[in-house]
Formats: C-alpha cells, structure tokens, sequence
C-alpha cells in the first residue's frame, strides 16, 4: 500500500513538473521594442525629460528650504561676517581643498573689499576628508580668537597643497593660538559647528563647493558672471529667482567626490552645546 501512494505521488510530481504552454506574445510590447531599435533617440528624450523633472523638483525643495532655513544661512552667530552692517547678505559655502574655491577667492576677496554694502557670511563646509575639517577647524579657531580671518582665508585658498603642518603654522600666524588649536573642547565645539552646516546643506540640497547664496538665489560653482548678476538684481530690489540647481563646473575627480564629515568628528559634534540644541 505505501508503494502505491509513493508511485500515485511521483506520477502527480512528474505531471507538476511538465512543460507549460508558452506565454502568448504580445504583439504591442513587439512593436514597442522595434519602434526603440529604429528611433533610439527616443530613450534619449526620456531620459532628459526625467532629469528636467528631479530637477524641477529639487528646485522647489530648495526653494521652500531657504525660507524656512534663512536664519541659519545668514544669521548663525558661530560664522565669520566680512561687512557686517552691508544692506544685504551673500554667503558663501566653501572647501579650503575645492579647486573651484580657490579660483574663486582673490574675487571674493576683491568682491568684498569694493562693496561694503555686501554683507558676506563664510560658511565652513568641508567635504573633502579630515585635511580639510583640520582647516575649517582651525579657521574657526582663529575667527573665535578675533584673528585676521579673510587673510586666513587668502592664505589657505593661495597654498593649494595644503598641509596639517602648514594649516596650523598659518592659522597661529592668523590669531589662534596653539593651545586653542589642540584643545579638545574647542575641536568638540568646531566638529559641532561643522556638523550643523552638513545638516543645513542636505535640507537646501547643497552637495558642493563653492556655493553661494543671493537672497532667494543658488549659484552653484565658480561662475562670478552669475554671483555679480544676482547680487546686481538685489541691489535694484528685483525678483530673484532660485536660479539653476546644475554644476557650471565639470565634476570633480571621483577621488575628490564629497565626503560626509567623518565618523570622529560627528561623534564629537553630538557631544557639544550648539545655539540650536541650547534652545529645544
């Protein structure tokens, strides 16, 4: 008896295992991949057309972003002002190791110096690894030390291969001292401070430098046809729009893509008193 039903089971999976008739074709689906074949620039235009629309919606994103972020972008006390009673705000986010950055330094330092109505805020935004957090770090030592922090700035953007060595002898020369530079409580603030901008810079969908900021305009890139023009439409009390949310810049070298700030220095950051966690 248990041979049959042995036998009855193996002939039921012998069935179950039996070819199955094949799927009709589907002639629409045919002609559909004989129309792409023949007219591959069809997929083109949908790509593009895809892209058009992240893009549309970043817009908007970043748009309603700097309504609601506009105190932090311009009024954060912890950031460096050049012409602090100017008629209007620019700010700027950089990477003392952004080649972009540097081409664009002796403008803005040129820029500020001949229009004292331009409020200029810097904002610290390293995103290319822990070189580049040591400069931001030191930089933010000397601004706290009262130091010659535009002239840091010049200085850091004009040494191009900049080193740990060289970070920490300029910002001494720059105002902080070296006991500021390797204390721990003070790294443990800057890390806070650093850390709060990368927040800022996902919320306005900011990935990287340099980007400025014109009132409700992004100039993303070295581009200071596009700066000029945004701050001369401030100045004639025009509209500004949110201007593009394209690099004007080819991208970086995918060994210098931006970098979250580290693992040590987020850590630390959690640890410190910001003026956003003092008010919560």
């Amino acid at each position: 008896m248990r041979s049959k039903i042995m036998l009855a089971g193996l002939l039921v999976s012998l069935a179950l295992a039996g070819c199955n008739k094949p799927a009709p074709r589907n002639p629409d689906a045919d002609g559909v991949k004989s129309y792409i074949m023949a007219h591959p620039e069809v997929v083109e235009d949908a790509l593009k057309k895809a892209q058009a629309q992240r893009h549309d919606a970043a817009e908007r994103a970043a748009r309603g972003a700097l309504a609601q972020q506009r105190s932090a972008i311009e009024r954060d006390p912890r950031d460096f002002v050049a012409n602090p009673a100017g008629k209007f705000t620019v700010t700027e986010f950089y990477d003392y190791l952004c080649p972009y950055c540097m081409e664009a330094a002796p403008k803005i330092i040129a820029l500020i110096k001949a229009n004292p109505d331009i409020r200029f805020v810097f904002k610290e935004f390293p995103i290319h690894g822990a070189k580049a957090e040591h400069a931001s770090r030191a930089a933010i030592a000397v601004k706290n030390a009262g130091g010659d922090y535009v002239d840091l700035y010049r200085s850091y953007m004009a040494a191009r291969a900049i080193d740990d060595a060289t970070i920490d002898r300029l910002a001494i020369q720059h105002g902080a001292t070296a006991a500021a530079l390797s204390d721990k409580a003070v790294r443990t603030t800057s890390y806070a401070q650093l850390a709060d901008t990368q927040i800022l810079t996902t919320r306005l969908g900011i990935d990287g430098t340099p980007t400025f900021i014109v009132g409700d305009e992004f100039v993303r890139g070295a581009d200071m046809a596009a700066l000029d023009a945004a701050i001369a439409k401030v100045r004639a009390g025009g509209a500004v729009g949110a201007g593009s949310i394209d690099w004007i810049n080819p991208p970086l070298p995918a060994s210098s893509s931006p970098k979250i700030i580290s693992r040590k220095a987020a850590k630390m950051a959690r640890l410190a008193p910001t003026p956003e966690r003092a008010s919560r």
